[in-house]
């Protein structure tokens, strides 16, 4: 379809809870009839397909395989900025030189590229960020950022139990912040903390602040906000045959980094009985340590459910004679479908880390959930999870660790414990809640008509 409605470049860190949302985001854009291109890094193309996009790359100072050739995170991030820079300038001259299209109009920038908005300056269009978590986990950073609040300031003593309580949320322990918070002095953490720093120091600088998440969710914080930044939610992005179904075809993200297993996990949940499965994934980036992955194994095993389980990498940190004992009753693979396994009907717990793209995919597809968080937002995903009713959290002990018989009983109270049926109806309740966000007259839909309209007009100064 030819469009002159404009163009835009959605630009995605190259990591795949980054790519997903971002992706997503431009289809949705271009099922809108905006001319749109997604700009990542030249080896993560090749594991991107999506036919109504144009993929494009732009360098990050690492062209064979990224961040493993960099000598640390800090020297990736500085690379990026300075090279990525000047090869999202070309792609714009590049673009604007293709014969038929209209010029870029606006930059669309994953939230770790605050660098992006300088370019989009400097070739006057309008510029946007494009936020991968919460609004209410951006919120903290933002209040952290704009009000000069340290958590010291934000501490307030109820009981000794030093909550943090901010406007809109609720009464948040320390241990239920984000790491990046509660943890600030962390080495691992602190380049990525500097980012997101700078990226909520000139949030207002931004067009457009858009956020994956929807309205009814945190209506709350958006009261509290309204007024203060220039937030617009346009979420969840999960692809449209799960939702609102919109968009034709729109069955997957279109991007994987890992080779899924999708037939071997679809021909063993299609043996099992409804929703008699417990689906287990941490996402693309948690490390578990070996103790861990074993106290989990024993905890499946003990529960006495059937399980698929995603374990990334080698295998040898399960136990020896753990997927023997299972049999026919546990699946392990390295990487799978998600969306494709959550939507089965089989399915009927989903024990997650708890980031933000997979509790939005829990929501969206009504399965219930345990949180085991590891780091970043997730410790506040997993507090929202039990606040929202969809789930459980489960408890560490003094060494750090989640026990076998923490996870077979939060696993069991889900699946069929004394509150499972009030987790699954609002499981559902929001699964609907997301639907209608999305759907024809949803708020997140019409946010983002808004958008492509606004682009079809020049930028003014």
């Amino acid at each position: 379809m030819e469009n002159q409605k404009g163009q835009v470049i959605v630009v995605a860190y190259p990591a795949q809870g980054h790519i997903n949302p971002l992706l997503q985001f431009a289809k949705r854009l271009a099922s809108k009839g905006l001319k749109t291109t997604l700009a990542t890094t030249p080896y993560t193309i090749k594991s991107i397909y999506a036919p109504t996009v144009r993929i494009e790359p732009i360098s990050d100072g690492y062209n064979q395989s990224g961040f493993n050739q960099a000598p640390s995170l800090a020297a990736y991030l500085d690379s990026f900025k300075t090279v990525g820079s000047k090869t999202l300038a070309e792609l714009i001259l590049k673009l604007n030189a293709s014969a038929g299209s209209p010029p870029v109009s606006c930059i669309v920038y994953d939230s770790l590229f605050p660098w992006a908005l300088d370019v989009a300056k400097e070739f006057k269009i309008y510029g946007a960020v494009f936020l991968t978590v919460s609004a209410s986990v951006c919120s903290m950073f933002w209040r952290v950022v704009n009000r000069r609040q340290s958590l010291l300031m934000l501490q307030e003593t109820d009981d000794d139990r030093g909550l943090v309580k901010m406007p809109g949320l609720p009464p948040l322990a320390p241990s239920e912040l984000p790491s990046f918070l509660s943890q600030p002095e962390s080495e691992t953490h602190s380049p990525y903390l500097a980012v997101i720093l700078e990226k909520f120091s000139k949030l207002e600088e931004n067009d457009w602040v858009f956020c994956n998440s929807f309205q009814e969710l945190e209506t709350e914080l958006l009261d509290e906000m309204l007024g203060l930044w220039p937030l617009v939610m346009v979420g969840p992005m999960v692809p449209s045959a799960y939702l609102d179904q919109q968009m034709e075809g729109d069955i997957a993200y279109g991007a994987s980094l890992w080779e899924p297993k999708a037939d071997q996990c679809m021909k063993w949940l299609e043996e099992k009985a409804l929703k008699s499965v417990v689906y287990v994934s941490f996402g693309s980036m948690a490390e578990i340590a070996a103790k861990q992955v074993e106290e989990i194994a024993w905890g499946l095993k003990a529960s006495g459910l059937n399980f698929l389980w995603v374990v990334k990498g080698p295998e040898g940190k399960l136990p020896d004679e753990f997927l023997e004992s299972v049999g026919q009753a546990g699946l392990v693979v390295p990487w799978c479908n998600q969306l494709e396994v959550l939507g089965h009907r089989s399915v009927g717990c989903f024990v997650t880390h708890g980031g933000w793209n997979s509790t939005l995919e829990g929501l969206s597809l009504g399965v219930p959930m345990v949180v085991m968080p590891q780091w970043s937002d997730q410790p506040t995903n997993a507090k929202f999870v039990e606040l929202w009713g969809v789930g459980v959290r489960v408890k560490k002990n003094e060494e750090g660790i989640v026990s076998r018989d923490e996870i077979e009983m939060c696993v069991r109270e889900v699946m069929g414990g004394e509150r499972s049926g009030e987790i699954k109806r609002n499981a559902l309740k929001w699964r609907e809640a997301a639907k209608r966000s999305v759907s024809v007259g949803g708020n997140s839909d019409d946010n983002i008509n808004e958008f492509v309209a606004k682009l079809s007009m020049p930028k003014e100064g």
